[in-house]
């Protein structure tokens, strides 16, 4: 089964209807939804494999070219010795192919879970093992030991923590708890591989890969590594200036309000963004929003009075 079959999408699917095949299949197919079903789990490790290598554009391309095989592995030229006594060498990856994911997704030793693969994926994958009856029968099967498979996780982070990088709680299959610590410059769908925390394998445990997802948040937005925030005044605040408390990712802190701001005028919190990739940290933008009462009489009386103001569209020529 390749790739696309996997995801159930046909080649020359675009990127979106990858996307979407893949969030659709992981929904089904995720440990914390199939705990008593561990076919499903090793089905959800390959599909969110398929959907890693198809999802990078040049890994994608240099498979429909046949350089890589399922797994992100280089093709072998005689796709794994000769069989049965053939006439001569068989082309491509053989039939099948579950000796490891190149991307860190690996399976045990196809010839040990044969029956497991002819289950989930058809008797191509289990015959990936066989050895062959031919003279040359064997020739290049001596392989160590495989890891067990890597199991893949989707980790939702709330926009606060992300933006203060702080340590987060994962639970992994089995029960075990372990504080991941998020990287500098984290973005929505970046990976973080934790060594030895995947199934078990006749070479060891395969690894954890753990899926980011930033959640959104009620009044901050992001761009890039700052974050912005609509903060609502009031006029007497804007015509003549305060001290007012502004929320951060770290608490709230004290903004000076300039006399005469009016609304979409920003300001500029030092360092209290996301963190960047080299370390630095962007700042907080906030956008100022006078905020007018209704049916305060006061307010219209002054208005009505005031003659002030001016044309505040004379640069807009009208």
């Amino acid at each position: 089964m390749d790739l696309y079959q996997q995801l159930g999408v046909k080649r020359g699917a675009s990127d979106a209807e990858i996307k979407k095949a893949y969030r659709s299949l992981a929904k089904q197919l995720h440990p914390d939804r199939n705990k008593d079903n561990p076919q499903a789990a090793e089905r959800f490790a390959k599909v969110t494999q398929a959907y890693d290598l198809l999802s990078d554009k040049d890994k994608r391309a240099r498979y429909d070219r046949g350089e890589i095989d399922e797994d992100g592995n280089p093709r072998m030229p005689f796709g794994g010795g000769f069989g049965g006594g053939s006439a001569g060498p068989r082309s491509g990856g053989g039939g099948g192919g579950f000796e490891g994911f190149g991307n860190g997704f690996q399976g045990a030793d196809a010839a040990d879970l044969s029956d497991l693969f002819e289950g989930l994926f058809g008797a191509s994958g289990a015959r990936r093992g066989s050895t062959g009856n031919g003279p040359f029968g064997g020739f290049g099967r001596n392989r160590p030991p495989q890891k067990g498979a890597d199991v893949a996780y989707r980790l939702k982070v709330p926009f606060v923590d992300a933006a203060t990088m702080k340590d987060q709680r994962v639970k992994l299959t089995g029960g075990k708890t372990i504080d991941l610590k998020l990287p500098k410059g984290v973005e929505d769908g970046a990976k973080i591989r934790l060594a030895g925390q995947g199934q078990e394998g006749p070479g060891g445990r395969g690894d954890a890969i753990v899926s980011i997802e930033i959640a959104g948040h009620p009044f901050y937005v992001r761009e890039g590594k700052n974050i912005r925030l609509t903060l609502p005044i009031t006029l007497k605040e804007a015509v003549l200036g305060s001290k007012v408390k502004v929320p951060t990712p770290e608490g709230a802190v004290m903004l000076t309000i300039p006399k005469g701001s009016s609304s979409g005028k920003v300001l500029r919190l030092k360092g209290r963004g996301f963190t960047g990739k080299d370390g630095s940290r962007g700042d907080q933008l906030v956008e100022l929003a006078v905020d007018l009462p209704a049916g305060d009489e006061a307010l219209q009386q002054f208005a009505e009075r005031w003659s002030g103001g001016g044309n505040p569209r004379a640069s807009l020529g009208v």
